[in-house]
């Protein structure tokens, strides 16, 4: 019987048109840079257009190619306006975020709804939004939402981000279950700390840094790097059978 070499699927973007909501700093920036370097057309998104557009001349000077679109996913209409008016997405990176920790017995209502608003329902609606422009071209594609290992474990303060995040693990999935047949996959990607500016404040405490450390099983925090292979592992065709599941990238935490 011959023997049939068999090629690794492409983990190359080129021709793929990709959204990073969020892509103004920490992940999301991050994995904008990565799809861009795979070769993906990324179209960068946040409130804050300002950074946007230095990021976006960045990567076009170093030879790739970017733009900046001002887009507010708590603003559900607004965000299908826009997603409506472009040509249609092949990959989703929804990593816009919000955390406002605390003890779970003093969390006020405009703090969980603002959690709430962005974490859920903004990943919920332009994920949603992206996946209907696919499926009216009739468009294969790859959704990406960046949750947490707080998704599947919690911590100290941290009740209703972890509320968020589960629930996107569920969205995920049933969203997922029901796409399959149109050829859209919809994974999380479920990072431990990661040295961002929406985990400065809990790595500058002494007693959580701590914490992390002894929960991580490789003993060091998260950087930005570490999620950015995982990106374009679930954005390309290296990836074609994974949909409706989670990429922990957590340094074992959830394993203990």
């Amino acid at each position: 019987m011959d023997i049939v070499l068999r090629r690794t699927p492409s983990f190359r973007l080129d021709g793929k048109r990709a959204l990073v909501a969020g892509a103004s700093s920490g992940i999301g920036e991050g994995a904008a840079m990565a799809l861009a370097e795979a070769g993906a057309h990324v179209t960068l998104a946040a409130r804050s257009r300002d950074r946007l557009e230095q990021l976006a001349a960045r990567l076009c000077e170093a030879g790739y190619t970017a733009e900046a679109m001002s887009l507010d996913v708590q603003d559900a209409e607004a965000t299908e306006r826009l997603v409506e008016a472009c040509e249609p997405f092949d990959i989703l990176v929804n990593s816009a975020g919000l955390a406002r920790h605390g003890p779970a017995l003093e969390t006020t209502t405009s703090d969980f709804d603002a959690v709430v608003n962005v974490n859920l329902r903004g990943a919920y609606f332009l994920t949603r939004t992206v996946a209907r422009r696919l499926i009216a071209a009739g468009r294969p594609g790859s959704l990406i939402n960046i949750s947490s290992q707080m998704g599947h474990v919690s911590g100290v303060d941290r009740a209703v981000y972890s509320a968020t995040k589960h629930a996107v693990e569920g969205f995920t999935k049933g969203m997922a279950i029901e796409w399959g047949r149109f050829g859209i996959r919809v994974n999380t990607i479920c990072p431990t700390f990661i040295r961002t500016p929406l985990a400065e404040t809990t790595l500058r405490n002494p007693d959580r840094m701590k914490w992390i450390t002894d929960k991580i099983k490789l003993g060091r925090i998260g950087e930005i790097e570490d999620i950015m292979g995982p990106v374009v592992f679930l954005a390309s065709d290296a990836s074609a059978m994974i949909t409706g599941t989670a990429l922990l990238v957590d340094g074992g935490w959830t394993a203990g």
